[in-house]
């Protein structure tokens, strides 16, 4: 997801907060609480898993439909991730922030 990107679905996202539950999937999410978009996202992480493992049947390649699948519950995992942010406060950019912050601190390099 390119940065662009992220930021605007995360405007959108943002913008309905202020929609109808009614017609807005998101609002929707927003008026069922913190609880059901920690679900949602749990679904997603869940579906995003067992495509790769039904998928990657074990010899490392997978054809352009099992890739769309994996590529399609990825999108909806970071998705409702995305939402749930919005939900607590947070921002794509608070969560990258904690990436940058991590980018040269190799595990492996402090265990030596």
């Amino acid at each position: 997801m390119s940065d662009d990107t992220m930021k605007k679905l995360f405007a959108i996202i943002e913008e309905r907060k202020a929609a109808d539950p009614e017609t807005s999937y998101v609002a929707g999410l927003y008026k069922k609480g913190t609880a059901k978009i920690a679900q949602k996202v749990g679904e997603e992480a869940v579906e995003t898993v067992i495509e790769a493992l039904r998928l990657d049947n074990g010899s490392g390649s997978m054809g352009e439909d099992a890739r769309a699948k994996l590529c399609e519950e990825s999108a909806d995992l970071l998705f409702h991730l995305m939402v749930l942010w919005s939900h607590l406060g947070l921002t794509p950019e608070t969560v990258l922030s904690v990436l940058d912050q991590r980018l040269n601190k190799s595990g492996l390099n402090r265990c030596q």
